[in-house]
């Protein structure tokens, strides 16, 4: 495959992965009469089983009898088990409980998460516009909290979850395939005792649902693992900070479906922190470019 070739296909699979975390609040809207918490059981369990084949069939069964000789890595990826676990339940929560905006502005804000993480963490010093893009971030959610008294709090939580799973992943330094199959190993002791001994909702006893909804509750695993699995193909055939600028449209989608679709009040405490976290996305995006097209440093020539 040439190169040109492999871009475009890194694209396209760019596009779906974040196409589909788009309009993935659409599924745990029909099924909104699972709870919450149940659809976080059946997100692991479904997901789990379908990872062990997808690694049977490709043959990467060796890389989990490797990782378990690693208990470094375990540890970490047991932290990251419980981080993803998190993030998954409260982005369903507000789902099914009409808070998509506040769901929107959290992916809006983990990219500058990120960085300042990337600061923190990794000794990566930010340049001003970034300095400028966070400083906004920050007034934005201020702005809510003391002029309007409210705090975006999933939007935060959202955020600082996935930004740090994503932290702790990069240190484990595995296939998304395999480090997501060991976390829902991990959780899946978790979510079978909760789903035996203490769910009790109408819908926790699968022989007692319709078929139709059973069927749904299954797909969850592909709803969570498809899109994963082809951001991490994207992302072997794309350059790094191209896949970032695609990450925008998973919320951007989520904002116009929450205010479009779903009647969510955009009210002007909403309006306010969107306008600044907007503001320095921009700012923020607008520093990625002018980087990314900066010439590369011309090697000295030896004496």
């Amino acid at each position: 495959m040439n190169e040109s070739s492999k871009t475009r296909q890194g694209v396209i699979l760019a596009l779906a992965a974040y196409i589909m975390w788009g309009i993935a609040p659409i599924y745990f809207k029909i099924v909104s009469e699972v709870p919450a918490e149940e659809v976080l059981i059946h997100r692991i369990i479904w997901s789990f089983l379908l990872l062990a084949l997808l690694l049977f069939f490709t043959k990467k069964l060796s890389n989990v009898r490797q990782l378990f000789k690693q208990p470094k890595s375990l540890m970490y990826l047991v932290v990251t088990s419980v981080l993803i676990s998190i993030n998954w339940l409260l982005f369903t929560w507000a789902v099914m409980s009409d808070r998509l905006l506040d769901a929107s502005l959290g992916y809006y804000i983990n990219p500058l998460f990120n960085v300042v993480l990337a600061m923190v963490f990794l000794g990566e010093r930010f340049r001003r516009l970034q300095w400028l893009a966070v400083g906004l971030a920050t007034i934005g959610v201020m702005v809510e909290i003391f002029a309007f008294g409210s705090l975006p709090w999933i939007a935060l939580v959202l955020a600082s979850t996935f930004g740090c799973y994503g932290l702790l992943r990069k240190k484990v330094n595995l296939d998304a395939m395999t480090g997501l199959f060991v976390e829902t190993l991990m959780m899946v002791p978790v979510a079978a005792i909760y789903l035996l001994a203490f769910a009790d909702s109408a819908t926790s006893d699968m022989t007692a649902n319709p078929m139709t909804l059973n069927l749904l509750l299954i797909s969850a695993g592909w709803i969570t693992t498809l899109p994963l699995l082809c951001f991490t193909s994207a992302a072997t055939k794309i350059r790094l900070s191209t896949l970032g600028f695609f990450q925008y449209i998973g919320p951007s989608m989520m904002f116009v479906m929450a205010v479009s679709f779903f009647g969510e009040d955009f009210s002007a405490d909403k309006a306010t922190t969107f306008g600044f976290i907007w503001c320095a996305l921009a700012i923020f995006i607008y520093d990625a470019i002018r980087q990314r097209q900066k010439p590369a440093p011309k090697p000295q020539e030896a004496c």
